[in-house]
């Protein structure tokens, strides 16, 4: 059984969804969990190449959304990012994602 990597990231809240907008545009990200300071899941969000390469934007629209008003609510975050330690050499296309510097 392959083993994940798990990646600890501490944001504050007005930093959350421009993180995992990069997070995704990595594309070798398999899951990604954010939980408030006292460690309580907030989200959990499965992530899968077909997903977010094949017009997933649209299955991704709610769980962005939800990260929004996660990161309204909240002052800081921390995202666990699960990766597939050997990668699968592949690029998603993610060009609908606009990142915006604030």
């Amino acid at each position: 059984m392959a083993k994940t990597l798990i990646d600890e990231i501490h944001v504050a809240g007005k930093d959350l969804l421009k993180q995992i907008k990069k997070l995704i545009k990595d594309g070798n990200v398999k899951r990604i969990v954010i939980q408030n300071k006292k460690g309580e899941r907030l989200l959990d969000m499965p992530l899968s190449l077909g997903a977010a390469g094949m017009g997933g934007m649209m299955l991704l629209a709610p769980f962005l959304s939800a990260i929004s008003f996660i990161a309204l609510m909240v002052s800081e975050a921390t995202i666990l990012v699960e990766r597939d330690p050997k990668g699968d050499g592949k690029e998603v296309e993610a060009e609908d994602i606009e990142i915006v510097e604030e």
